[in-house]
Parts: C-alpha cells; structure tokens; sequence
C-alpha cells in the first residue's frame, strides 16, 4: 500500500511539473509579442480559446469583433490577426497584395487535402492555374455547357422533391443541393455524369461523405497544436482525416484515368466541353505537364468552389426565406413577373429549360436575395494570409513577418458599422436601388474574395443558385418542418449547416 502511495504521489507531482512546465513555456514564447504594446492589436486571447469556442467558433469571433475591429490571437510561434475592417482587408487583398502570401502555416494546414491546388499556393502554381482558369471560364462554349446542366440537374432536383411531396415526406434539402451541385461539378469540371441525386453512385455518395468530413477535419488543425504530432503517430483525428482523405483520392484518381482514357479515343475531340478535358489540352502545350497528383489537387479545388459554395449558400437562402415568407413570395412574383407567364407551367424540364440567361440576368430581387444570404452567411466564414514582412495596416495596427492576417467575412455581415443598424436582419432591399441589384465593394462584401484572387466563377455560382431558385420557388412552396429548431452550423473551411435543412414542400402548381 505504501508503494502504491509513492507511486500515486510520484505521478501526480510529475504530472503537475509537467503542467507548470508547459504553461511556463508558453509565458515565455508569448513574452516578447507585445502583448501591451498599443502599436499592435490588442490581444484578446490565445489559439488555446479557440478549442474551447470550437462548436461556434464565428459567433466567437464576431462577439470579440464586435468591440475590437481589429484583434489578435498568440500562439507560440506566431500571431494570428483577425480584423473586419474593409480597408484593411483592401490593404492585405489589393494594395499590397505582393506583400502578402498563403503562408507556411495556412499550407502545411490544407496541404493533405488541397495538395498544390489554386486555393493553396501562391506563385507559378497559383498564376498558371489561374490564367488557365481564367481563359476556360470566359468561352461561351464553358458557359452554354454549364447552364445546360444547371438546368438539367436543376429539373431533377425538383422531380425529387415533388416525389417527397407527393409521398408526404420531410426531406433534408441541404443533401438534396449537395448531391444537385456534386452533379453538376462533376458534369461541368470533368465531364462525367455521376448521378449522385439519383442515389445509383454508392461511391459518388462515399466519396462526398469522406470530402466533407475531411473539410471539417482540415479545419480542426487551425485550433489543434498537436496535429502535427498526431499525424506522425496517426491517431485520433489525424488518423480519421487520412482515412478520408484515402477515399477521396481513389475516387478522384479513377475520375482521371477514365477521363485520360477517353481522351484518348478518336473522334472524342468534339465532346471536350468540360473543364478538366480543357486543362488536358492546355497542359499539352505548357512546358508544365499535368501529372495525375497536380490535377487531383485542381480539381478538389473546383470541388470546394463548385459544390460547397453554392449548396451551402442555397441551404441558408431556403432557410431565410423559410423564416421569412413574404420574401419567399416576393422572389415567386418576380419569377411569374420576368417570365410573363399568363398560364402556369407545368413540365419542370421545359419550364426549366427557358430559363435564358437574359430572364436569369433580370432577377433583381432574387439576385438581392442571394447576396444577402450570402452577406449573413458567407460560403467561407474566415479565409487569410501571411505578412511576407512587416507592414502597417491601414487603421495603424502594425503586423510582423510571418504574422496571419485573417478577414472574418461571417462576422463583418453582423457589423454595424458597416451594414448600419439592421446589419443582423435579412433584407434584400438594402442591395437594390429602384428595383436594380447594385454591388458593394468586394472588400465590404468579401464573400467572393477581392483583388487579384478575386473568384473567377462568381457568375456561374450566381447563375447556377439561380436556375435551382428560380425551378423550386416556382413549383413549390416551402416551410421548415420545425419552425422552433435552432439551424447552427458546422466549423469548417466552409460554411456547412450542422444536422442539415429539413423542410416541406406544398405544390404552388
């Protein structure tokens, strides 16, 4: 028994040392990053807050914002800057944009996933996919290619629901736009036809499962100092990320053997529409060759862009409209109003497929609608770079080489000083000037990034939530099966619903 004590007692005094240890450690690297120099932002806290805030990480965020536009974060080997203030973000995003890089930390977080795709590297890489990117996205032949399928896929996404409805069934719609958006990426990235929606691709759904597990995981890192040490050993959440990641890789790479295999069959020349045959060809004739590992990363790339933004964000549009009937009813007058529909359509696939871009392009109302959404609930909540030297923002706050600088686009939709009073309310009014959408900066509305990174597929992302709104809104009407459920939301890179959307769907025809 005696042993037993000494022993009890040993651990817990060595325990104990090494807690004092630690946290000494960590007063000492802190030390030094002037903590109380009114030169620097104030600092609020250190990374350490962040695992405690985790589950709701950006109202965290914005509640600190809310009193400090401008704010810091210590870690040990660096500062992590947070701000909501648009010049600032004009600063790091434009002005100085050579002065300012994805960084050491940001890549060695995403790289696993993200490997060297356009949203994770800076330099040659990020200008030779981005010129080849720029030049695909501007053909008319990429644009006739996408709306085709936006509307295809969008008819098929209404028959779903009006299958459930006719059966009486709740559904969960932010799947259903998740499997919608997968389809159509994959039709108008890579050419293939997954039909994700028509739940025949067990692998299709497999694949989406591991990617958005993989996105949350990713994220976790930012908040976690050990997943370096974790991954060596391979536990724990590292562990879990792998195995997605596994599953993601052998789908994505069998997507690019067949696709290499078909390119390679005579008279397969006339069907190269879709992105990833165009960046085969290019890649033909670029001194860079497109190994199988560089397309995998660009086309995650396009998986984020093309699936999760615009999911996400209609996810969040049927829900404000949900809380908010009235503007639900606004967007179906407008609809009934553009169109100059006297009798109603019945077919989904032909009235879907009248959908021009001249009729989408007069969804003022729609359009504000959208924007609004995503001013609240932007697809990517927080997004950042890395100081290459030291700068001075311009509200005065200094940065050190190799401190992040992150803009916080979920919380500056909640700031008052920029959105006025009603910055928390839904109001599509605020974005429309005698009934015509006008834009704000992209550094006060930075749901679409800004300066050279600026997104170059913010008008397909438009027009692909558009086709989707305008097909449901106008055979259906909608209502959240639990009026009293509080929606949240899932920390990741993007901005998942937690649990999904779960509604009812009334015919309007």
């Amino acid at each position: 028994m005696d042993w037993l004590s000494l022993t009890i007692g040993i651990t817990a005094s060595l325990f104990l040392l090494l807690i004092i240890g630690f946290f000494s450690l960590v007063f000492i690297l802190f030390t030094g990053k002037s903590l109380w120099d009114p030169q620097y932002p104030p600092v609020t806290g250190t990374v350490f807050d962040q695992l405690i805030y985790f589950k709701r990480l950006y109202d965290y965020q914005t509640n600190i914002a809310r009193k400090h536009r401008t704010f810091r974060l210590l870690a040990p080997d660096l500062s992590e800057v947070y701000t909501t203030d648009p010049q600032n973000i004009e600063h790091v995003l434009k002005t100085k944009f050579e002065d300012y890089s994805k960084g050491d930390h940001n890549k060695d977080i995403v790289r696993d996933l993200f490997g060297n795709g356009i949203f994770a590297v800076d330099g040659d890489m990020w200008r030779q996919q981005r010129k080849l990117a720029s030049y695909e996205f501007s053909t008319r032949i990429l644009r006739d290619f996408s709306c085709t399928t936006f509307r295809k896929n969008a008819a098929k996404l209404a028959g779903a629901i009006s299958e459930l409805m006719r059966t009486d069934q709740t559904f969960n719609i932010q799947d259903l736009l998740m499997k919608c958006t997968l389809d159509s990426i994959f039709k108008v990235g890579f050419g293939v036809d997954l039909n994700c929606l028509g739940g025949k691709s067990k692998e299709a759904n497999q694949f989406m499962k591991a990617f958005d597990d993989a996105n949350e995981l990713t994220y976790w890192r930012y908040c976690d100092l050990f997943w370096q040490l974790k991954r060596a050993f391979n536990i724990g959440s590292e562990a879990a990320l792998k195995k997605n990641i596994e599953i993601v890789d052998t789908f994505v790479y069998g997507v690019i053997q067949n696709k290499r295999e078909l390119l390679s069959i005579e008279g397969y020349i006339n069907e190269k529409e879709d992105i990833l045959s165009r960046f085969l060809m290019a890649s033909e004739k670029d001194p860079v060759k497109m190994t199988d590992k560089y397309l995998r990363d660009i086309i995650l790339s396009f998986m984020i862009a093309g699936k999760d933004t615009s999911a996400n964000t209609l996810s969040w549009f049927f829900y404000m409209i949900c809380k908010h009937q009235l503007i639900q009813e606004k967007i179906v007058a407008e609809i009934r109003d553009v169109m100059k529909i006297n009798e109603k359509q019945t077919n989904i696939a032909d009235f879907a497929m009248i959908l021009t871009e001249t009729v989408i392009d007069k969804m003022n109302y729609l359009h504000a609608a959208l924007t609004e959404t995503l001013r609240l609930y932007p697809a990517v909540p927080v997004d950042g770079k890395c100081a290459e030297k030291d700068d001075i923002l311009p509200d005065g706050y200094r940065l050190k080489k190799g401190d992040g600088i992150y803009y916080i686009a979920y919380s500056m939709g909640r700031m008052t000083y920029i959105w006025g009073e009603d910055a928390e309310d839904f109001r599509p009014e605020r974005w429309l000037n005698n009934g015509v959408f006008t834009p704000e900066s992209p550094f006060k509305f930075v749901s679409f990034h800004g300066g050279p990174r600026i997104c170059l597929g913010k008008d397909f992302a438009y027009r692909q939530m558009k086709i989707i709104a305008m097909v449901l809104l106008y055979f259906f009407k909608f209502k959240l099966e639990d009026e009293n459920k509080q929606v949240t939301y899932r920390t990741m890179l993007t901005l998942h619903m937690k649990g999904g959307l779960h509604l009812n769907a009334f015919s309007r025809v």
